[in-house]
């Protein structure tokens, strides 16, 4: 089994930062520092607690004035951050928010997440200075270094892992899509995904609002498509048909023709958890067509707590060059995986063509041992 990533925060590494933090600030007191951190409490802090722990820590013993102790920091510079993830970010976090540090806390950002990043820091930045910080997350948009763009999409993704979440952006997104205008033809792929990653935590709250960005945006540029492309996944999970049209497949919605009769069977439609069943599936595709038609089946998988999850899978996608009736079969397996547990219950399946269910079915799941004759 995998080490917990929690253990990047080792004696060794931390003696080793210590012993660089001697170097350059001589009252530096290694000993005092270790031992602040490795407490009774130590073994039971997560990884963000470790890393907090690990800061105020450095701020107890580093000078008690800011601009200095963010000196001794700058001087050691970013090779000093190898191994410890984004500490000297969350330093500035935890110790530079006062209105006259600012500017010396946002140059600080600027250099520390050229070593590591500084996504999380910039949180509580822009939630008590919301229109300062965006202001400066577009003079980022537009460096010269890749980093620091990066940081400019991925400080104020609405919904970013592990970060504080950003309501005032999850109730209108507007200031963040402004900045992602800067970076969506952006040279770096590095860039690219945390503004596609934007987009797509966007389109949980807001998904109309992201599919006329993207149309907007369309056939700009090769990278802007890219964005798009990988911004909007959350809607074709959605399953809005507009969002399908705007990747090149038919909008089943308005042509309503094109697509019927469609069937969705399964058998048997008992089964004990662990066995398999036949899911038969059928449509008539009624003309051609130069759009993709792209044919899915969802489950509603019945959760430990009673809710349904779905997943889906994909059966079709492709151009059809003419007429066609199309009826086809395929197992599925509900045996448990390490990835997926099934519960008992009535589980609901759909026939989804280009985001819109056209049949539906069900099956029931016991932990009954076989339903033989």
């Amino acid at each position: 089994m995998a080490e917990p990533l929690k253990e990047m925060y080792n004696p060794h590494v931390l003696q080793q930062f210590a012993e660089k933090v001697k170097l350059v600030y001589a009252p530096f007191e290694i000993d005092s520092f270790l031992s602040t951190i490795f407490d009774s409490s130590w073994d039971g802090l997560s990884l963000k607690q470790r890393m907090r722990k690990i800061t105020v820590a450095l701020g107890e013993h580093l000078p008690t004035d800011y601009p200095k102790a963010l000196d001794v920091l700058l001087t050691l510079g970013n090779e000093a951050q190898k191994g410890l993830f984004v500490v000297f970010p969350d330093f500035i976090e935890v110790y530079g928010q006062e209105e006259s540090d600012w500017d010396l806390s946002m140059k600080g950002l600027e250099y520390f997440t050229q070593g590591s990043s500084a996504e999380f820091a910039v949180r509580p930045f822009i939630l008590s200075q919301p229109e300062r910080m965006m202001a400066q997350m577009k003079e980022w948009a537009v460096s010269d270094n890749e980093h620091v763009r990066r940081l400019a999409s991925e400080g104020c993704r609405p919904r970013l892992p592990w970060g504080q979440a950003l309501v005032l952006f999850k109730q209108d997104p507007i200031p963040v899509l402004d900045v992602l205008e800067l970076l969506k033809q952006d040279s770096s792929l590095y860039v690219r995904k945390s503004v596609a990653n934007n987009l797509n935590d966007i389109s949980k709250d807001h998904p109309m609002l992201v599919l006329e960005t993207a149309k907007d945006w369309k056939n700009q540029h090769a990278h802007t498509d890219w964005i798009i492309r990988h911004g909007c996944r959350g809607l074709l999970r959605m399953e809005k048909p507009e969002a399908y049209a705007l990747f090149g497949y038919a909008n089943v919605v308005e042509e309503k023709q094109l697509i019927t009769n469609g069937e969705l069977a399964i058998e048997p439609s008992v089964i004990s958890i662990g066995e398999s069943t036949t899911l038969s599936w059928g449509l008539t595709i009624n003309e051609q067509t130069d759009k993709r038609i792209r044919v899915e089946y969802a489950v509603d998988y019945i959760k430990a707590n009673g809710k349904q999850s779905r997943k889906k899978f994909l059966l079709v996608d492709h151009h059809f060059s003419k007429p066609e009736r199309i009826n086809r079969s395929r197992t599925i397996h509900w045996a448990n995986l390490s990835t997926r547990t099934h519960y008992p219950g009535m589980h609901q399946i759909s026939l989804i063509v280009n985001g819109v269910s056209i049949a539906e079915t069900s099956i029931e799941l016991t932990n009954e041992t076989s339903h033989s004759l």
